[in-house]
């Protein structure tokens, strides 16, 4: 499949997915703050249990949906990430300088702005990492507003800046998100993640073997300590790309097939069960509060600090240059659109500040949909504008 058309199809189903998180997101803030929020609390703590012989997990719905249906999603960007890197934006170093340096840039600034906010609190600080992340789909979804207003490259940027992003996002979970650790499911692990390599230097491409070892090593790694979702980052790049004999590439025949149920189910169910935040005693104050207070203005005014400065300073030394057909207004508000972290920012907050363990819990999501919302406003904004001044001045 051409590379414009591949990236076409990716474009409008994250754009549509942003749209449709935005509803999700709305939706359920709209019943946990109506005479319906016991229906809301009581699907999220509905007990599930799965068996087999002594081997139990039993987790209330919530978790579910955050450690097995997400780590689908994490399959999805490994998925993304290794044919990018092998085949895409990333294989070229002078493709990956620009995007390359504003993610780094824009998860370093949020990072150390929260740290400033909460320097002083050592319980608060585990909540360093919220405002790194970008919701490719929900600034696509933004993005996707404007139309061909827009030129291909300046999404291009952003979409590689995503990945890179939730690449970078990954590596802070397994370092410093991970429990407490156990040498017996680690080592199950293992042997799950050697038997998958070995599969693929052997030249397997049906995907069902994979697919079983891949949910063995799930659960191996969800009692390990480490947090699940990795799993499906591991599992991704142990499934190849290239075949022999001209049969089809099992990755991208996963990554197909897999893209709607994460952009129209797993997303958007992600979005309803960790956006639900109630209203009741909300005050001034509450948004004040140096951890909502420290994400918010990580992810609006350190995103477009970072995304915006590193891009400004890799053009003016000469390591890259200006995505095509873009100028600096149009990089601006893209910068201001990542600060809209949203899904991967709620998950790292369930993770910094566990519910019912972290004094903390829920303020995140105060401080989260509040940077979010400002950053798609201010963001579409800015590029609007932006577009509108480039698509004047004369050719």
């Amino acid at each position: 499949m051409p590379l414009r058309s591949t990236f076409t199809r990716f474009f409008q189903l994250e754009a549509a997915s942003g749209l449709l998180l935005i509803a999700a997101a709305a939706l359920a803030l709209v019943i946990n703050n109506s005479p319906l929020s016991w229906l809301y609390s009581s699907f999220l703590d509905t007990p599930v249990v799965a068996q087999i012989g002594a081997l139990q997990i039993a987790k209330p719905a919530l978790l579910w949906i955050n450690d097995g249906l997400m780590a689908l999603f994490f399959l999805l960007i490994g998925l993304e990430v290794k044919r990018e890197v092998l085949d895409g934006q990333l294989s070229k170093p002078s493709q990956v300088v620009l995007p390359g340096a504003a993610a780094i840039g824009g998860m370093v600034v949020p990072a150390l702005v929260y740290w400033f906010f909460n320097r002083d609190n050592p319980a608060a600080l585990s909540g360093w990492a919220i405002p790194m992340a970008t919701d490719i789909a929900f600034a696509l979804g933004v993005l996707a507003l404007l139309g061909k207003r827009v030129p291909v490259s300046l999404k291009l940027f952003l979409m590689t800046l995503a990945i890179i992003d939730d690449l970078g996002a990954i590596i802070v979970i397994a370092i410093f998100y991970s429990g407490t650790l156990s040498t017996l499911s680690l080592a199950l692990a293992g042997t799950c993640i050697v038997a998958l390599i070995a599969m693929n230097r052997l030249g397997v491409v049906k995907l069902g073997p994979y697919m079983i070892i891949g949910l063995i090593l799930w659960v191996c790694v969800l009692k390990s300590g480490v947090h699940a979702t990795l799993a499906g980052v591991t599992l991704a790049f142990c499934i190849p790309l290239r075949t022999k004999n001209a049969e089809p590439s099992p990755l991208l025949n996963l990554e197909h097939a897999l893209h709607p149920w994460v952009a129209y189910g797993i997303l958007p169910l992600f979005a309803f069960a960790n956006a639900g935040l109630s209203l009741s005693g909300v005050t001034v104050e509450s948004f004040t509060h140096h951890v909502p207070m420290g994400i918010a203005v990580g992810l609006l005014l350190g995103k477009t600090l970072g995304v915006f400065g590193l891009t400004w300073l890799a053009v003016k030394i000469g390591i890259a240059a200006l995505p095509q057909g873009a100028n600096w207004g149009q990089v601006l508000g893209v910068a201001v659109l990542c600060g809209i972290g949203f899904t991967m920012s709620l998950f790292v907050g369930s993770l910094a500040f566990e519910p019912g363990v972290s004094d903390y819990a829920g303020m995140d999501r105060m401080g989260i949909l509040t940077g979010s919302i400002l950053a798609a406003l201010i963001g579409y904004a800015v590029t609007a504008m932006s577009s509108r001044k480039h698509a004047a001045l004369p050719s």
